[in-house]
């Protein structure tokens, strides 16, 4: 499967020094996690600046601010503080959407789940969102609890019920020495499937190109992760959850 998504090898901003780029030929999110800054873009058609784009205390602390870049422009990224942390995500694109700041009044927040896999879900950049591939939000799991659970995939073209989007997760936990798992692996029958779990610590990433991929937060440690999807059939929550354990949710 071609790889559409990635986060940058400066994914991971913290501190105070200026970070300078160019989006190129994909578009990208930032993605703050704690502090704020000011963002200058400079580019055909594009000539803007945001001011204080963030603001949270730490990625646990409410919904988040985030910035859409579109390709071919080059950015600035000043922070304001020593305690400014982002992660940069990005897809191949070739239309000129304008750059947007998804502000936390914005974002759609819902507990999803119920029991021990209830958890609060982000949707910063949703289907109605101006962008080319890029999906993106945050969710957190309580100590102990569930996510992505019961267990979906989104990598087959069978709209409207499931598309092909690639996803990444990029974890943070609390207190930052707690870790959690995730579970990767695919259904039966498939030529080239697997059947993994990782163990994730904070700053870590996970690349999902396919298959079903629950995640679990271990007792005592609060699990945040973002989440970025990209494909060419931009819908959200067009997955297909594992018949094995689809019925869960409406139990109680």
């Amino acid at each position: 499967m071609q790889r559409l998504i990635k986060a940058q090898p400066h994914a991971n901003m913290a501190g105070s020094s200026e970070h300078r780029g160019s989006t190129a030929d994909r578009e990208c999110l930032l993605d703050v996690f704690s502090g704020a800054a000011t963002i200058t873009l400079e580019g055909r058609n594009v000539h803007k600046t945001f001011s204080k784009v963030g603001g949270r205390q730490d990625a646990f602390s409410g919904p988040p601010c985030a910035l859409y870049l579109p390709p071919q422009c080059s950015y600035i990224i000043q922070p304001a503080s020593d305690d400014f942390h982002a992660g940069f995500f990005s897809a191949p694109a070739a239309q000129a959407h304008p750059p947007a700041l998804v502000e936390p009044g914005t974002v759609q927040a819902k507990q999803v789940g119920h029991g021990s896999f209830e958890r609060t879900v982000y949707t910063a950049l949703g289907d109605n969102f101006a962008a080319e591939r890029l999906l993106a939000g945050e969710t957190l799991n309580a100590p102990g609890g569930w996510s992505s659970f019961p267990p979906h995939k989104h990598d087959r073209s069978n709209p409207p019920h499931e598309t092909c989007l690639e996803e990444i997760y990029y974890f943070q936990i609390q207190p930052a020495g707690g870790f959690g798992f995730i579970w990767t692996y695919t259904p039966p029958g498939d030529p080239d499937g697997f059947n993994n779990v990782f163990v994730v610590e904070n700053g870590d990433t996970v690349l999902l190109p396919k298959g079903y991929h629950p995640v679990v937060a271990a007792p005592g440690c609060r699990l945040h992760y973002t989440w970025v999807l990209a494909g060419e059939q931009r819908q959200y929550g067009a997955w297909a959850e594992d018949p094995r354990y689809s019925a869960l949710k409406n139990s109680r």
